[in-house]
């Protein structure tokens, strides 16, 4: 493990993130393994939330059954291990609150939360298994939102016509 490395790991554990990240996995029954560069690996993820088939909180990264397997994909690893990098650049947890607040974003701009969400784009998307999506115009976007909410018709549904007058 370089410096850089083992730098991440010991912020990551005063910042309390990969403390959190045991919590999670001790609540929800994952095995831990220890990973390379000082990355735990959290195997057999079962629960509905986040959907994503492996994220992160802390060093410790989380993988759902389907990837659990003995051999990880390296590109995948590197994804993962570069938000590790972020967790403990942005001094843990607040890294949560910052990450949903570029996937609304990403949202809003592509209907994705992951395109143009800047945590995934600089921990390579394609590594991460996402695409990147067209940019839609956010006035559109905006203004259609707003005519939802004036009438109070929730994203998707259609207004049901009333009798005719």
């Amino acid at each position: 493990m370089n410096t850089w490395e083992r730098t991440r790991e010991v912020a990551n554990w005063l910042n309390l993130s990969t403390i959190s990240g045991l919590a999670l996995a001790a609540a929800s029954g994952c095995s831990i393994s220890r990973g390379a560069r000082g990355i735990l690996y959290a195997r057999n993820y079962t629960p509905a939330l986040p959907k994503a088939g492996a994220f992160t909180v802390g060093n410790v990264v989380f993988f759902r059954p389907s990837l659990s397997g003995q051999v990880l994909h390296p590109q995948l690893l590197s994804h993962e291990e570069t938000h590790c990098t972020q967790y403990a650049l942005c001094l843990g947890l607040p890294f949560l609150p910052l990450y949903f607040a570029a996937a609304g974003y990403s949202w809003l701009r592509t209907a994705d939360p992951a395109s143009r969400n800047f945590f995934e784009r600089a921990a390579n998307l394609q590594a991460g298994g996402y695409r990147e999506r067209p940019v839609r115009k956010l006035l559109p976007v905006l203004a259609a939102g707003l005519r939802r909410g004036l009438r109070g018709t929730p994203a998707g549904a259609r207004p049901v016509d009333g009798p005719a007058a």
